[in-house]
């Protein structure tokens, strides 16, 4: 065991740990959700990055040793790279407006740093946690820049994730162009389409929403760092910000720019609220279209039945031979519960008072949960459902030729007043509208397979003035 201290007195310290008595006590102060931030590497990763390129503009403006930047850089890298996380283990949710993420970064950098000078943990008179680690800092700027630096990374990732999830729709939409269908509307018979141009339109949904992502991506390139407390830049050099924000650049390799008004920037959370309604929207959507999988698969024999879901476990514990849709159905579970969190980020966003939002650790842990789970659902979506999609081609012809909605398509050829009255036979007899159209002679079969043919059906055509008249000689 070492021993350490800090403003409330003295405590020990397990001598193999690399966090030190600040991360101690908000280990045990918060035992909020169970997860810490260990599990979520990005952020760690991001507070590496920022903690590095802090080191290296007091270096250039002449207030860091080139010793202690070179230990603080070193430890930086290590953790950038994936080691240390098991050290990182306050709560996710803390209250302190993300201190104690802070100098659990703080101390476990310093500790990894005294380590690399030849020095024992603990020895804080060589390297310091708060004097050296967090010099020009604040929790207050870099706490919220490594949030941003993360989302930025994270973000890029449901993008990827987005772009497979669209490529599986678009790969059926052309594998599906040919399969006739009956559109609806309000769950009735509406006209008929073809399948491919349904999933089509699911690609071309998720694509509209990846650039909404991407927009939302560059509203947090805007960082705070060298704001320190509440934007004033206290304790920092008048320089500092001009050059962190360079640092910044060459270490993350992204373009993360300096707020024009630090005061506005450290208060101001609405790009997280810009971003947690762009992931709203997407998972609205995406429920949609997770619905509509569900409804088209539904049956085999009592529903829809137009599609095949990959069968993927058995559905029932006592009903033998049930398939279940269950990667819709968890995506669907996905999107419910991002859209929940939107509802705690704006209500965080809102309970920012004067110059500080103390709630940022909630709302970067429910951002990063968002993002996370719609990243593994969309992909667990792609692999494991649409890209295994079958259609039930003769089912869906059926349905077009026997249901009421193909009058729609006939009315140019014979006329409103014709077509309703074979709608109306159609709904008294249960005959289908081919047959009542044939028996009433109103056309003739060639001329009838010619109209319901699904290039004919599912798009404009210009049927000429002869043909558009053709139900007035009727």
């Amino acid at each position: 065991m070492r021993v350490e201290h800090d403003l409330l007195g003295e405590k020990s310290i397990p001598d193999d740990c690399y966090y030190g008595i600040q991360t101690a006590r908000a280990k045990e102060n918060f035992h909020i959700t169970g997860l810490k931030l260990a599990g979520f590497p990005t952020f760690i990763q991001a507070l590496a990055k920022v903690k590095k390129a802090c080191a290296l503009a007091n270096y250039d403006l002449e207030l860091l040793p080139e010793a202690k930047k070179n230990a603080i850089c070193s430890a930086c890298d290590d953790i950038i790279a994936g080691k240390y996380h098991d050290q990182f283990i306050v709560d996710m949710i803390q209250g302190g407006a993300g201190t104690s993420t802070n100098m659990n970064a703080n101390e476990v950098i310093a500790n990894i740093g005294l380590e690399f000078l030849g020095k024992k943990k603990g020895e804080y008179q060589y390297l310091h946690p708060n004097n050296d680690v967090n010099l020009s800092q604040s929790t207050n700027d870099a706490y919220p820049t490594a949030l941003r630096v993360a989302l930025f990374e994270k973000l890029g990732e449901l993008i990827e994730s987005m772009g497979i999830i669209k490529t599986s729709f678009a790969k059926k939409a052309e594998e599906f162009k040919d399969i006739i269908k009956m559109g609806r509307t309000q769950l009735q018979d509406a006209v008929p389409m073809t399948l491919g141009q349904e999933f089509k339109t699911y690609a071309v949904m998720l694509n509209e929403d990846i650039q909404r992502v991407n927009d939302a991506r560059h509203l947090i390139r805007e960082i705070n760092l060298g704001a320190t407390a509440i934007g004033t830049g206290i304790n920092s050099h008048p320089d500092y910000a001009k050059v962190v924000e360079q640092k910044l650049q060459e270490v993350t390799e992204r373009p993360f720019v300096t707020a024009g008004d630090l005061v506005e920037a450290t208060q101001d959370t609405g790009a997280y609220v810009q971003i947690s309604g762009v992931l709203k929207r997407v998972a609205v959507k995406m429920s949609k279209i997770c619905n509509d999988l569900r409804l088209l698969s539904s049956g085999p024999r009592t529903g829809i039945n137009e599609i095949n879901l990959p069968a993927l476990q058995p559905g029932s514990s006592i009903m033998p031979g049930k398939v279940n849709p269950v990667i819709p159905e968890v995506v669907n579970q996905v999107c419910f519960q991002v859209i929940g969190s939107d509802m705690t980020i704006t209500l965080a966003c809102e309970a920012g008072q004067l110059q500080l939002n103390v709630f940022e650790p909630l709302i970067g842990f429910n951002l990063f949960n968002s993002v996370n789970m719609m990243k593994n659902a969309f992909e667990t979506l792609a692999s494991a459902c649409v890209d295994g999609i079958t259609a039930n081609a003769d089912r869906c012809k059926q349905l077009v030729l026997s249901s009421i909605g193909l009058v729609t398509a006939l009315n140019p050829y014979i006329g409103y007043e014709h077509s309703t009255e074979v709608a109306k036979e159609a709904l008294k007899t249960g005959e289908s509208v081919y047959d009542i159209v044939l028996k009433r002679k109103l056309l003739g079969e060639q001329e009838l397979e010619d109209i319901i043919k699904p290039e004919n059906m599912v798009k404009p055509r210009n049927f000429g003035l002869s043909e558009k008249h053709k139900y007035n000689r009727l």
